[in-house]
């Protein structure tokens, strides 16, 4: 009995499932090892029989196929013997995700710091910037949780390594925001120093911090508040390291000191 063309579709695609079904038992039986090796393969091939789900071959190129006693292994090795774009692709792919994840990047380190409440925010119509800055800081706090989890080893902070990954990424103003308001929910706390409580009271924050309920969201809370006080003792050393001027630009900026002129010479008495 001559099948249809839509019979032999079926059947080939039913052929080359089960291909790939004994394939795959195959495959489990294999050393990990092995089975990595042929990675790539197992995933073309199921690619393979799903595109045969939806393809309209013509009768003769279904019938030709079938003929064969393993049509998807048959498949494969063409596909193997293709210049395909597929490495272009994935170049493609890795430079649009980092130059997404740069402007990403670039956009928090470059919004400016909200000086003032979201209630404010809203009375004067600004709560676009006030959200974005509330985005930035809240970013800001969960990458300095992630650093000092990351520099964390053997009951040591590496402390500068850590406060360098976020300053790169936020600025020192925004990192010191979001530690003095940090700090100000934690007064209560005895693993955050009393230096470091006494230079949070001096930083300024926006109307209602901390008692603003908003500010809850960028407490540092998922590490210990002793490698926060770490943390933040390293921040302050920089920040006072790079707002001191060198001894070059000191004596730079010092004006010149005038040049004391020679004492004119005494005329000679006259004999």
């Amino acid at each position: 009995m001559t099948m249809t063309q839509e019979e032999m579709l079926t059947a080939l695609y039913e052929k080359m499932a089960a291909e790939q079904d004994k394939y795959r038992d195959w495959l489990k039986s294999q050393p990990a090892a092995e089975v990595l090796n042929h990675a790539y393969e197992y995933t073309v091939r199921e690619d393979i029989v799903m595109c045969m789900e939806e393809l309209e071959l013509t009768e003769a190129q279904a019938k030709a196929l079938l003929t064969s006693p393993t049509p998807l292994a048959d498949v494969y090795k063409d596909f193997e013997k293709l210049e395909t774009s597929y490495m272009d692709v994935i170049r493609d792919t890795i430079e649009t995700r980092a130059n997404e994840l740069y402007q990403a990047q670039e956009k928090l380190k470059n919004t400016p710091l909200y000086p003032h409440s979201a209630a404010y925010a809203s009375e004067h119509g600004e709560m676009a910037q006030y959200n974005a800055s509330f985005q930035a800081s809240h970013a800001c706090k969960e990458a300095i949780e992630q650093a000092i989890s990351r520099h964390y080893r053997d009951n040591r902070l590496d402390a500068e390594a850590a406060v360098k990954d976020v300053l790169e990424r936020f600025g020192p103003d925004r990192v010191q925001y979001v530690l003095a308001n940090t700090v100000r929910h934690k007064e209560w706390d005895g693993r955050i120093s009393r230096d470091s409580k006494a230079w949070a009271s001096t930083m300024p924050l926006p109307e209602g911090a901390p008692q603003d309920r908003h500010s809850e969201y960028l407490v540092v809370d998922r590490c210990n508040p002793g490698l926060t006080d770490l943390f933040l003792k390293q921040v302050r050393q920089l920040a006072g390291e790079r707002e001191k001027p060198s001894v070059r630009e000191k004596l730079q900026k010092a004006p010149a000191a005038p040049r004391r002129s020679a004492p004119a010479k005494k005329k000679e008495a006259e004999r």
